[in-house]
């Protein structure tokens, strides 16, 4: 069994923040992979299943994303290795893509609260999203909208996110993930 999470913030208020990005790509892995609909209160976010994969947007706003992790890592028995957490990440320009395993959380506390719940040697698709000018601003530069330029290449963004992690999901391994799927500039959205 594999784990692939989408981290966000639950709600219409926080639906097309930059913040968001993980949910988005887990809707769209959902619309092209029939799955299920297996949530629970005690895994406390939206669980679906498709064949041996699990897909988890957590309820627990941002930054308690590891109780939702953890609950469902514990009882579908799914190691640190088998799970895929995708974020939006502030140190990578907008449309960047970098995949790695462990490492530090560059201040996100929803890696924070996953690194404190399961450990750090989860994948991580780190989806780039730009900084604010000031770093004073970074709470209301990550819940805000993506402006108009983000926006019109969004669709595309997600896309490839979605098909990293379905190469993720087949077992590509982390250097063959890293050397065909990190993009430091976005160009596949040209």
């Amino acid at each position: 069994m594999k784990l692939i999470v989408g981290l966000g913030n639950p709600g219409p208020t926080y639906t097309t923040t930059r913040h968001n990005i993980g949910f988005m790509v887990i809707d769209k892995l959902l619309e092209e992979l029939p799955h299920s609909d297996i949530t629970k209160k005690s895994f406390f976010g939206e669980l679906y299943k498709s064949k041996d994969l699990l897909f988890l947007k957590p309820a627990t706003y941002m930054n308690l994303s590891g109780k939702s992790v953890q609950a469902v890592a514990n009882f579908y028995k799914v190691n640190s290795s088998d799970i895929l957490v995708i974020h939006d990440d502030l140190d990578l320009s907008f449309g960047a893509v970098r995949v790695k395993v462990g490492g530090g959380n560059g201040g996100h506390n929803g890696l924070k609260s996953i690194d404190a719940a399961i450990g750090k040697e989860y994948y991580r698709l780190r989806l780039g999203i730009g900084k604010p000018e000031h770093k004073g601003m970074v709470a209301s530069f990550v819940l805000s909208p993506f402006v108009k330029e983000e926006a019109d290449s969004l669709d595309a963004f997600v896309e490839y996110a979605k098909d990293v992690a379905l190469a993720w999901r087949d077992g590509l391994e982390i250097n063959d993930l890293k050397s065909k799927y990190s993009k430091k500039d976005g160009s596949y959205l040209k």
